[in-house]
């Protein structure tokens, strides 16, 4: 990679890092991208692409974006996430959602995106049909939140489990670990993830298959150099991690927790699942 390269790349990570906690701001304060873009001087799908992480934000509308949630712009630039400094991504606290994205998340699961009502989500939420509406205007926002909300986590954890690892038999093993955990812990989530991005419409299905692609990514990367490495022998480096990957992805479709296996049961067996996928010699 050269210098230029580089230095673009860690531009793109800034500017993605600062979306995603002006994205966390806005949605502490239980405000709308719709609440938002007007107070700022900016369009619907302006402030969209900046906290997506695919336009700059200029310093003048940064200091309102800071005001309007009650922050300092340098804590946007700078201050971690809530728990994001010292958040283990074998941990998998509670969940603490606002109610209608609580609502969203067991109709959809129940009854699917497309035969779950904004009135069933605000049954589900001990809401009004007009309480949900007030911060969520269509059930695409809720839906592209949940969503969100999922590969954000996910794609965090594993960066954090993969950089545990020493050598690439073990960052595979650690990322099919976090998988593992990620998709029985919080299997709700999974679960949507894997069924409903189909009911996305664009820009934000193309946005989220790109954070599941560096998911498998991470995994694919790790395949490959253990094969060059000869420390994997599968002699089909990229379709073995993808079947790793869908192997885990999988797990909220059986698994629960009133079953025999705990989630850090099921973790070790797909270690050893993934292990005997890419042919790590015995």
């Amino acid at each position: 990679m050269t210098a230029r390269e580089l230095q673009e790349r860690n531009a793109d990570d800034e500017r993605e890092l600062l979306g995603r906690r002006l994205r966390a701001a806005r949605q502490a304060k239980g405000l709308t991208i719709r609440d938002v873009a007007p107070e700022i001087g900016v369009s619907v799908g302006t402030w969209s692409a900046i906290e997506n992480g695919l336009a700059r934000i200029s310093e003048d509308r940064l200091t309102g974006a800071a005001r309007l949630f009650d922050t300092d712009p340098a804590d946007l630039r700078g201050a971690p996430l809530p728990d994001e400094s010292d958040r283990r991504w074998r941990d998998f606290p509670p969940l603490q959602l606002p109610a209608p994205i609580t609502g969203a998340l067991n109709a959809f699961v129940e009854l699917g995106y497309h035969g779950a009502t904004i009135r069933e989500i605000a049954n589900r939420a001990e809401l009004s049909v007009a309480g949900v509406y007030h911060h969520w205007p269509t059930k695409q926002h809720l839906l592209v939140a949940l969503l969100d909300l999922t590969m954000d986590d996910l794609r965090e954890r594993c960066r954090a489990a993969r950089a545990e690892g020493d050598g690439p038999v073990e960052r595979l093993e650690r990322l099919v670990e976090c998988l593992a955990l990620f998709h029985t812990h919080r299997r709700e989530l999974g679960f949507i993830g894997a069924s409903e991005m189909r009911s996305l419409d664009e820009p934000h299905r193309t946005r989220i298959a790109t954070a599941r692609r560096d998911v498998q990514q991470m995994v694919e990367d790790e395949v490959v150099e253990g094969c060059r490495r000869g420390a994997m022998l599968t002699p089909l480096p990229r379709e073995a991690a993808r079947a790793v990957v869908t192997l885990c992805t999988a797990l909220p479709q059986w698994w629960s927790p009133a079953g025999e296996l705990t989630p850090d049961a099921v973790a070790r067996q797909y270690i050893e699942f993934a292990r005997d996928i890419v042919r790590v010699p015995r």
